[in-house]
């Protein structure tokens, strides 16, 4: 059932009036979307848990303070994405890699793939096909971990999360021509890293 912003507010007044057992509600409304946030950022099951988990938790303690200037839905995602964000950079510090299915769209959202999104070429008749497309996705994965850092959340929150343009905006608090600007920017990155690939990888 989609949350609606009257919901968000009576839940959040609720809160605020004492009746902290709502925050449950505000969980079970919230924390699938924060994990498909946290997931498309960081590639990893376990350390998107541990981030939505301490988004929760920091929004729990935080939510007597909410003001209400953007929308609970957009608050929650913000302090997953910053969160997120913190994240990448201590793995990436460890050594640790970006890990991201460039072909697996989220469930029930097969439909809305963004048309201009990079193709990965459908070698799955054959063995050899198969470690060809890896290989090509292991190139964009790094690819996509190295874009700098505004450009990579921007680049994974619309190809790996399928968010729109609006959607991206409100969450990076940004406006949508930046949003469009870092994808273009983004799409054309890649494929200056794909360009550069020896051609035998293909052969």
């Amino acid at each position: 059932m989609k949350v609606t912003a009257v919901d968000d507010k009576t839940l959040i007044a609720e809160f605020k009036s004492g009746n902290k057992k709502v925050f449950d509600t505000i969980v079970d409304n919230y924390s699938a979307r924060l994990y498909q946030v946290a997931y498309g950022l960081l590639g990893s099951h376990e350390d998107s848990e541990e981030v939505v988990q301490d988004a929760l938790i920091r929004a729990y303690k935080a939510l007597d303070d909410f003001r209400g200037d953007s929308s609970l839905d957009t608050w929650l995602h913000r302090i997953v994405v910053n969160l997120a964000r913190n994240k990448y950079h201590w793995n990436r510090r460890r050594g640790g890699d970006l890990n991201i299915s460039l072909s697996e769209k989220r469930p029930g959202h097969e439909e809305e793939a963004d048309q201009e999104d990079l193709a990965v070429p459908d070698e799955s008749q054959s063995p050899e096909g198969t470690l060809k497309t890896n290989e090509l996705e292991s190139i964009v994965e790094k690819g996509i971990a190295d874009l700098p850092e505004n450009v990579r959340e921007t680049m994974v929150l619309r190809h790996v999360n399928e968010m729109s343009y609006e959607d991206i905006a409100s969450k990076l608090q940004c406006k949508i021509g930046t949003v469009k600007s870092r994808i273009a920017r983004g799409r054309e990155m890649l494929r200056m890293i794909l360009d550069n690939i020896d051609a035998g990888l293909f052969k």
